[in-house]
């Protein structure tokens, strides 16, 4: 008797330990709902994509097409790298020139150009951007300066 007993005590202690078990699982199962994001809407007119724009000059030369934007570790757009020159792809090179040196006045759709503050001769001369190697950005000055990244 005494070992049925103990079988039983043992079978409610069990019983109890998964209920225990259950109401915790329940309970970490049951966490206050995940409150949805933020939203913000942002009028069609009000801003536009800028890969694949086209960048003019000020004196309306074709400069070439944005392809990619440089962000720094922050976050900030600090520049972009536009396909320069070339005639349908072959002979172009990517080079990096300061966001501050564009002008986005009209882009209400994708057939409005993005104007660039410097002129052709000056993105000639700017050297050929390539991924893993250090960034040279021209600037809107026309001056070539190392794109430093804060930490």
């Amino acid at each position: 008797m005494r070992a049925s007993r103990r079988i039983a005590m043992f079978a409610v202690a069990f019983v109890a330990f998964l209920s225990a078990a259950r109401a915790q699982n329940d309970a970490a199962s049951q966490k206050e709902p995940t409150p949805p994001p933020s939203v913000t809407v942002i009028g069609a007119r009000d801003a536009h994509g800028v890969l694949g724009r086209e960048v003019r000059s000020a004196a309306d030369e074709n400069m070439g097409r944005i392809v990619d934007v440089i962000v720094d570790r922050g976050g900030q757009v600090r520049a972009a790298v536009i396909d320069f020159g070339g005639f349908l792809g072959v002979g172009s090179r990517k080079i990096v020139v300061d966001w501050n040196a564009l002008h986005f006045g009209r882009i209400a759709n994708k057939r409005d150009s993005i104007t660039l503050e410097l002129t052709k001769e000056q993105v000639t001369a700017a050297p050929e951007y390539k991924e893993d190697t250090p960034i040279v950005v021209l600037g809107a000055s026309g001056s070539l300066e190392p794109l430093q990244f804060t930490p």
